[in-house]
């Protein structure tokens, strides 16, 4: 399968091939992570053994629009946290040769308070970004020109990435989903459009993140189809339902992933049931760095399955 961008780089390409061979016969270990130490991937190596194969990174300190005078502590702390996170992962990729995924917890392009991502503390109308000349629209383009420039730093260092923007529009507490799941769709489209062929980001594979079927962008603009889910702690589970459900509402000729999750995949149902996950992705903070929602023996049984593909 070649990816959706036809002038895509040929490390892009290599990707989404080693995604659509994993799927199925083994899954790709991934976490999440919010600061530049990364203590995820020490707490993870220090009960197993082994590093995650996929990191997954946050672009929200690159937000042009951070309304810093009225911003609580814990928003604050948030965008220092990821501070410089393209550095980190630059070097990480670069010393790894891991996986580099990139989700953006935008804070809204006009107005806003403290973690204005989320809908209730903004009022910025995602719809009037769709109509021509306004502020609004102004703002989303002047937004992804800076985010533009940190994504083409992989581009040029010739990592590939997995982009997964406007994530979980199936809800309505970020902005980008407050108006439904067909704005989200439309402002993906747009993105995908500006970054294909004005900004020729070529070495992005593009993530959709979203389990309904009036939010589907098209087959023509997703390389990953991919849902985030948040099951009961301790859960034991290979998503199967949430898999049949994504692709029954979005598309079957697309690999998929468990973008985000709270708790582990189980690698025995996994490997019996052979759900064609590619690769999932934990979580940061307490989601791994405690035994809230996932044990150190289930951490431990996880990264030792053979088939868990780690680094």
């Amino acid at each position: 399968m070649k990816p959706v961008n036809l002038n895509a780089t040929k490390e892009a390409c290599s990707l989404l091939d080693y995604l659509y061979q994993t799927a199925g016969n083994g899954i790709i270990t991934g976490q999440h992570t919010q600061t530049v130490p990364m203590e995820e991937r020490t707490y993870i190596h220090d009960i197993t053994g082994s590093y995650p194969k996929l990191q997954g990174f946050e672009l929200l300190s690159y937000s042009p629009n951070i309304n810093y005078a009225d911003a609580s502590p814990e928003c604050l702390t948030e965008v220092e946290e990821n501070r410089h996170t393209v550095d980190t992962a630059l070097q990480w990729a670069k010393e790894t040769n891991g996986i580099v995924a990139l989700c953006f917890h935008w804070f809204s392009p006009i107005g806003g308070r403290d973690k204005s991502f989320y809908t209730r503390h903004t009022d910025f109308d995602p719809t009037r970004i769709l109509s021509e000349g306004t502020k609004e629209r102004d703002a989303f383009f002047r937004d992804m020109d800076v985010i533009a420039k940190e994504l083409n730093r992989f581009q040029e260092a010739s990592i590939p990435v997995l982009w997964r923007p406007f994530h979980e529009s199936e809800g309505d507490w970020f902005w980008w989903g407050s108006k439904g799941p067909k704005v989200s769709r439309e402002l993906y489209r747009l993105m995908f459009d500006y970054y294909v062929s004005e900004k020729h980001l070529d070495h992005l594979l593009w993530v959709w993140n979203c389990p309904l079927k009036e939010g589907y962008p098209g087959d023509d603009y997703v390389d990953v189809i991919s849902r985030d889910i948040y099951a009961p702690a301790h859960a034991v589970t290979d998503y199967r339902a949430e898999y049949e459900e994504l692709i029954a509402n979005t598309t079957s000729k697309k690999v998929a992933a468990l973008a985000e999750v709270g708790v582990l995949p189980d690698m025995k149902l996994l490997e019996q049931s052979r759900i064609p996950w590619a690769y999932y992705m934990t979580w940061s903070k307490e989601f791994c760095l405690t035994e809230e929602y996932n044990t150190k023996k289930a951490l431990a049984d996880t990264y030792a399955s053979t088939y868990a593909i780690t680094l």
